[in-house]
């Protein structure tokens, strides 16, 4: 399997292994076999191409990948999930060459328990995507494996959930995506998109089937175009969330927290305009409306906190056209019959504190749009949250230099740091994998029924809290992304402790911890691709010792295994 073929094993758990011969004879460090990777890397000369090594070394070296990623998270997460992957999912059956998931078709209705049986593992989490809304791609059918793909990675990479038990899902439910119909290298069905109803009625019976083969399966939608039927349908009969809606709120309002507390402005102060007010926006700004509610505010009070701006301009109940149901909770009736379809006006109409961007239009938070909330307050808040990085409403330096270094920034992709005026500023990235791994690990060790508001909520209180001394004392509104298990450890306790405080947990031996002995429950059921050699060596051993018959020989070989792994470790 992947990870057999390792070139730190030690010869006698090669030859148990029968893999003596089939690789080099020497045996190295990991420092060594990391060393190789980053030079392979190197020599490739595009993000895509780095995207297609990495694919293939997960493939063939599972363990050696996970340690090269933990090692360094902030320099590869980029080629494995955005931006990189925006190019991979456009491309994915242009450079596919081997699987990497599971794909359920429409035609496969009435079969998909029986095709289930097909993945070869246990399976503790899935992440699945109908591939209608890829980043801001748009539709692209199968195309879209590559999210559930990078997602798992994350998901294993940052919370330690084992690699096989994961399972990237891609549902073939047709694409209205024209040039995907022409294209002879494309991969699924090239039929019109079903029918909301009949896409209803396949998650059905996915959801059913999916629980029967592996009960207690965490499962994570991402990048529906309409998340809401599904996470209104499901999230109280099975444990599922959808990562677009909660996840990306989550986060945001883990960062805003902080944020709020950097800017020396009281919470009961601030205004926020929201440009694209499509479900990932809502699902945002409702989580903060909860927050709003934990520090003093009225739900009315909250919600009038909020002015959406979307392709139409302000979203108002009198503008004259049918509002899509998740746009109403917060379209205002206080705009006295004006409509602004301009974001340069209304900003100076609502004198905000706070300026969102989850449009996907690249730029849009232009020079005169960042000096006048500059003018307007001392430190402003701006997050252009839109993926990929060429959809961002605008970069880290322009955000420093239109606002002379005044914003408490985050962004939804990766920009690099900066200097201005003597000082050095890092971006705040507001990404999901800080809160949706420990989601996921939280909702698999305390073996929840279901995933409540209570628990995504407790994810990103808990990343509020994670920031160390230094990261506080610099201005950092997220925590270094290179801690990210341990940030991911916070989270996930915070979660577990929502779940048993709602009584969706099953592990109820676990009520009974205390923090720091959940804690170490937390670290030691993570997957560390480190330790990976010297278990393999413990199980081989202990497989021998029970072996029946065992004589003097099988008693040498186990101990020829156990001294050549130390001196491997050494």
């Amino acid at each position: 399997s992947g990870g057999d073929f390792d070139s730190s094993y030690p010869g006698d758990l090669r030859r148990h292994l029968k893999t003596y011969g089939l690789t080099p004879p020497a045996i190295e460090s990991f420092e060594t076999q990391e060393q190789r990777c980053l030079k392979l890397l190197a020599m490739k000369p595009t993000p895509i191409e780095k995207y297609q090594y990495l694919t293939h070394l997960r493939a063939t070296n599972v363990h050696l990948f996970y340690r090269l990623l933990s090692k360094n998270v902030k320099e590869l997460t980029p080629l494995i999930y955005t931006p990189t992957v925006g190019e991979a999912c456009i491309r994915w059956s242009e450079i596919y060459t081997q699987p990497e998931g599971l794909y359920l078709s429409f035609s496969d209705r009435g079969h998909l328990y029986d095709i289930l049986h097909n993945w070869p593992h246990n399976v503790e989490i899935t992440v699945l995507t109908d591939g209608s809304r890829i980043l801001g791609l748009g539709d692209l059918g199968i195309n879209g494996m590559g999210i559930p793909v990078g997602k798992l990675a994350l998901y294993t990479a940052c919370a330690g959930i084992r690699p096989s038990a994961t399972l990237p899902l891609t549902l073939d439910l047709g694409t209205n995506n024209k040039a995907l119909h022409e294209d002879p290298l494309y991969l699924g069905s090239r039929t019109p998109k079903v029918s909301a109803e009949e896409e209803k009625e396949f998650l059905d019976e996915l959801m059913e089937a999916l629980t029967r083969k592996w009960p207690g399966i965490v499962i994570q939608f991402e990048d529906f175009k309409n998340p809401f039927p599904s996470l209104e349908r499901y999230r109280n009969t099975y444990t599922m969330f959808n990562d677009d809606v909660q996840g990306t709120g989550a986060v945001i309002v883990g960062g805003f927290i902080n944020a709020v507390r950097a800017s020396g402005v009281p919470a009961k102060d601030h205004r926020a305009i929201f440009l694209g007010a499509g479900s990932a926006g809502t699902g945002v700004a409702k989580q903060i409306v909860e927050y709003f509610i934990k520090e003093g505010l009225t739900e009315e009070e909250a919600r009038r906190k909020f002015w959406f701006v979307d392709s139409h301009g302000l979203v108002t109940l009198d503008r004259g056209d049918k509002l899509a149901e998740h746009k109403v909770y917060f379209a205002r009736d206080d705009n006295n019959g004006r409509q602004y379809q301009s974001l340069s006006r209304l900003i100076e109409f609502v004198r905000p504190t706070i300026l969102m961007g989850l449009s996907t239009i690249g730029g849009a938070f232009n020079k005169d749009i960042l000096q006048k909330m500059a003018s307007l307050n001392d430190r402003p808040i701006i997050f252009p949250l839109s993926n990929p990085s060429s959809k961002s409403e605008c970069t880290f330096e322009e955000a420093v230099r239109h606002t002379d270094g005044k914003c408490l920034f985050a962004s939804g992709s990766p920009f690099p740091s900066l200097e201005h005026n003597g000082k050095y500023l890092t971006p705040g990235q507001g990404n999901n994998m800080y809160v949706f791994p420990g989601i996921g690990l939280g909702a698999i060790l305390s073996q929840a029924t279901s995933v409540t508001q209570d628990m995504i909520y407790a994810s990103a209180e808990s990343l509020s809290t994670a920031l160390n001394e230094q990261e506080v004392a610099d201005g950092w509104i997220y925590p270094d992304i290179r801690r990210i298990r341990e940030v991911s450890a916070v989270v996930t306790r915070g979660v577990i402790r929502a779940a048993q405080k709602n009584g969706v947990d099953r592990a109820v031996e676990l009520r009974n911890l205390s923090d720091a002995d959940l804690d170490v429950f937390i670290q030691e059921s993570m997957y560390d691709p480190f330790n990976e050699r010297e278990n393999m060596g413990d199980q081989v051993a202990h497989v021998l010792a029970q072996a029946s018959g065992m004589n003097g020989h099988a008693n040498g070989y186990a101990n020829g295994i156990s001294n050549g792994l130390q001196a491997a470790h050494l």
